[in-house]
């Protein structure tokens, strides 16, 4: 760079650090003393409790603003010219606020886009006039001692770009330029001045765990970000393009309600406000790890994004949340539920794992025919039946069942026949309980101490489950919370067996005797009712329940579907198809089988849900079970990695999206997929997310040019999908070719690990952000024991991050399990034992060794007991065995 442009950059640095200055000052004066109403300056009873409620958001968030512009008064400055020539400049800061007094505009706003805008770049304004990006620096800005400095990276256009380490310090090389004294202190000050420009964008050194930080986002995922709230998007991409960041930066905007438009405003508060949620708070995030979950929260409090564990999740804890406390799918010590979850046991076969979607609809179909084929047994019975009424009822059920085409129409129609059907069900229940109650005062009359000795047995049977059969009686009763001991336990429970002993009267069918009801009946023995009175009532029974059926069909089609997932899971092991042939616990379930269900539970909901009519009409009973499935929406779903997730783990989560407002965003690598069951094509995201809209990006900002072109020829020598990756213009992407060992014993692989660190701090002249892969969580911490024995005499700190926790000092070097990489990001990236990885996980070995290699931003070690595997031999010439470069 010649003299002239060298000082041009001196008044860019006047104005930046003045700006600067500016801002912080008028931030921190507003507040110390904070302008315009608060709840306190306001006449009691003058505004209502929600005006009261928004202004004490309103002032929250001021404070929150003027807060982070007080730390970080300005990321960006960009100079832009009109269609007449003139020249615009605007600074843009990360607040949800600007001051525009000031020329400070906050980057979420529409005007933010500019901060985006390659150099040369045309800008459609707000108010549609064209503009040209002619010139663009990013700030980090730091106060030091109470003067603000900033690390600049320059861009004009027809110039080359420029990083500057201080603005401050450029300044100060300036000056004495022109009040040298000699021609001595003229040209140390001319070297001054050239030491405090450096051509190009330099890449920055990772030196702590964590995303990194990107305060404005390039052009097109600044377009992303922006797309509408209902806009459902998966966004795909190679590591290190900045997928999570553009999620992150998403969800800040979209969460902060002025940034909607007006229909999305009106939209959000609506259902906020008949969901009981606040828009700020309904949304979820899943990630596939906690480690990652972990990292996420600290980018998001770098946002200023309240993110509790109730908005970050794995989808591991929220899948059992939803399972257990919501659907009643999994048992719980209460005695709901109808699985327990079991994530070793062996149900599926392996084909199964593979061919999710097409598992699911044939359980889906399945399911939906078992429903309607156990209605209309139902009404086939009320239509035999001997009572007129009945009879009748039985007719226009029946009528109503033939005229099927879908759930959500048929449901509809049966809620039309609710009065008549309760009018029939309560005149039975009322017959049939006082021939049971009369059954239980003549055995007092006998016995007066009948129940209290009834009741102590019953004790004795705590441990006894429930076999089907005596599940599906209770299920047919009133849905009443029963005690499970006492005088009152003891009636409920005399009066199920009398129920048991009349179906099974009526059937002619016996009560299975090891059962928990045969037990309770072989201890009743003849303190029951006469034989054809059992077979009156049962007679009677039996009717009751083919009539309850339609009482609440909603709860039966939506809640039963555990129940006949468990019948299907029976049928199709019977014949071969789906499951393993071996025999398994049917109350067990692995947890990709709790997708099914919990998927179908979703569907069946959201189907019904839809509807206009059954919206209307939400607050009656017959609608109730649908509240459970409306409790679980959020306005905005967020996935990242998504792509470890399963088909019908995204469509469960597609499924929590409000129908109102449809916000989906995902994102995620086809390459980078650690699990076997990972949705592995676009054919999948498509089927999980209908009518998504998928984006690419490509542009690789993690990697050094080495590194990059090593993770290519690692995906073409895996077989993987080959992306279109390109390196950010102008950044000085030359760092280091990676290294490798082979043919290396235990104790000669920490030794080389612990000089090639000692290399890297030499290199960088800092000890940047260290981690070390191993292959199982048994070799994290003897691997950590080690290396910090031959480290200790350099003061390097090694860190075992046991199950993936990452606690300890940011200096310490790392050590993890090769199942917790995903998501992370560091300097540099040593690798162990890659021969052994691949024969322990032949499956999955070449997306473990792509993702593990290209979580190293400079510098890459991979070491072998043996030599490099077969399957990478076509990328060795990529390796070096020690360091080649400095970094530059």
């Amino acid at each position: 760079m010649n003299s002239a442009d060298q000082n041009a950059l001196g008044p860019i640095a006047e104005e930046v650090l003045g700006k600067l200055q500016e801002v912080a000052t008028a931030a921190r004066a507003w507040l110390q003393d904070p302008r315009g109403p608060s709840v306190d300056t306001l006449v009691p009873g003058s505004v209502s409790d929600a005006a009261l409620r928004n202004l004490g958001q309103v002032n929250q968030q001021n404070r929150a603003a003027y807060q982070r512009l007080s730390k970080e008064p300005v990321v960006s400055r960009v100079v832009a010219e009109d269609e007449k020539g003139g020249f615009h400049t605007h600074f843009f800061c990360r607040a949800d606020q600007g001051m525009a007094e000031r020329g400070v505009i906050s980057y979420l706003t529409k005007w933010g886009r500019l901060a985006s805008m390659p150099v040369g770049d045309e800008y459609l304004t707000p108010d549609g006039q064209a503009w040209i990006v002619v010139s663009k620096t990013g700030l980090r800005p730091e106060e030091i001692n109470g003067r603000w400095d900033a690390y600049s990276v320059v861009q004009r256009e027809d110039l080359p770009s420029v990083t500057i380490d201080s603005l401050r310090a450029l300044l100060q090389a300036e000056r004495p330029t022109h009040s040298a004294r000699n021609e001595l202190e003229k040209i140390l000050a001319e070297e001054a001045k050239k030491a405090a420009v450096n051509d190009g964008i330099r890449r920055s050194v990772i030196t702590r765990m964590g995303l990194r930080d990107q305060p404005i986002l390039d052009k097109f995922q600044d377009e992303i970000f922006r797309l509408p709230l209902s806009h459902q998007v998966v966004l795909l991409g190679p590591p290190g393009t900045g997928k999570t960041t553009t999620l992150i930066r998403r969800l800040g905007q979209k969460l902060d309600i002025q940034y909607l438009d007006e229909d999305e405003q009106r939209v959000v508060q609506e259902v906020a406000t008949a969901q009981g949620l606040s828009h700020e708070r309904s949304w979820l995030m899943f990630t596939p790890t906690e480690l990652l979950k972990q990292y996420l929260k600290e980018a998001f409090n770098r946002e200023l994004v309240p993110a509790s564990d109730q908005n970050l999740r794995t989808w591991d804890d929220h899948r059992r949340e939803l399972c257990r406390q919501t659907f009643g799918i999994l048992k719980t010590a209460t005695g709901g539920g109808t699985f327990v979850q079991k994530p070793g046991l062996n149900s599926l076969l392996v084909t199964t794992v593979k061919t999710q979607v097409e598992w699911f609809t044939d359980f889906d179909v399945w399911q939906g025919q078992s429903y309607l084929q156990e209605l209309t047994s139902a009404t086939q019975v009320l239509q035999l039946s001997n009572v007129r009424q009945a009879a009748e009822l039985g007719k226009v059920l029946a009528e109503v069942l033939g005229e099927h085409q879908s759930w959500s129409a048929t449901l509809s129609q049966l809620a039309e026949e609710l009065p008549r059907v309760q009018s029939f069900v309560a005149q039975l229940r009322d017959e049939i309980g006082k021939r049971l109650e009369a059954a239980l005062i003549s055995q007092l009359h006998k016995n007066r101490n009948f129940v209290a000795e009834f009741a102590a047995f019953l004790e004795t049977l705590q441990q006894v489950e429930r076999d089907e059969a005596d599940e599906a009686e209770v299920d047919d009763e009133e849905d009443v919370q029963s005690p499970k001991l006492g005088a009152q336990a003891a009636t409920n429970e005399y009066y199920q067996a009398l129920r048991a002993l009349s179906r099974g009267a009526a059937s002619k069918r016996g009560v299975n005797k090891v059962s928990r009801s045969g037990r309770i009946i072989e201890w009743l023995g003849n303190r029951v009712l006469p034989q054809s009175d059992l077979i009156d009532i049962g007679n009677k029974l039996i009717v009751q329940t083919a009539a309850r059926r339609f009482v609440t069909p909603v709860r039966g089609y939506v809640s039963g579907m555990s129940k006949r997932y468990r019948a299907f899971r029976r049928e199709r092991q019977g014949a071969g198809t789906w499951y393993q042939s071996e025999a398994f616990d049917q109350r067990e379930v692995h947890p990709l089988e709790l997708d099914v269900v919990l998927l179908a539970t979703l569907k069946a909901g959201n189907e019904l849900i839809n509807r206009r009519n059954v919206q209307r009409a939400i607050d009656n009973p017959q609608w109730a079970p649908l509240k459970a499935v409306i409790g679980c929406y959020r306005h905005q779903i967020l996935v990242d990695e998504a792509t470890d997730f399963s088909p019908l783990q995204l469509a469960c989560m597609n499924a929590l999206a409000h129908p109102r407002t449809r916000s989906i965003f995902a994102c995620g690598d086809f390459n980078q997929r650690l699990t076997t069951w990972g949705a592995s094509t676009p054919d999948a995201l498509a089927w999980s997310f209908p009518g998504v809209d998928v984006r690419e990006i490509t542009v690789a900002y993690r990697q050094s040019r080495q590194l990059n072109d090593l993770a290519r020829d690692i995906i073409r020598a895996v077989g993987g999908s080959v992306q279109n990756v390109s390196l950010p213009a102008e950044v000085n992407n030359e760092v280091a070719s990676p290294v490798l060992l082979e043919n290396s014993s235990p104790s000669d692989t920490v030794e080389w690990l612990a000089a090639r660190i000692a290399d890297i701090e030499r290199l960088v002249d800092q000890l940047p952000s260290i981690a070390v892969f191993v292959n199982s969580e048994e070799e994290v911490e003897p691997t950590a024991k080690a290396l910090e024995a031959l480290l200790g005499e350099h003061n390097i700190p090694v860190m075992a991050c046991r199950e993936g926790q990452a606690v300890g000092q940011e200096s310490s070097v790392r050590v993890f399990d090769i199942q917790h990489i995903k998501g992370l990001e560091f300097e540099a990236v040593f690798f162990l034992g890659v021969d052994r990885l691949a024969k322990l996980q032949p499956e999955l070995f070449d997306k473990y060794i792509y993702v593990g290699t290209t979580r190293a931003a400079a510098y890459l070690g991979l070491t072998c007991q043996d030599a490099l595997p077969e399957q990478l031999s076509s990328v060795r010439h990529h390796f070096a065995a020690t360091w080649d470069s400095a970094r530059t």
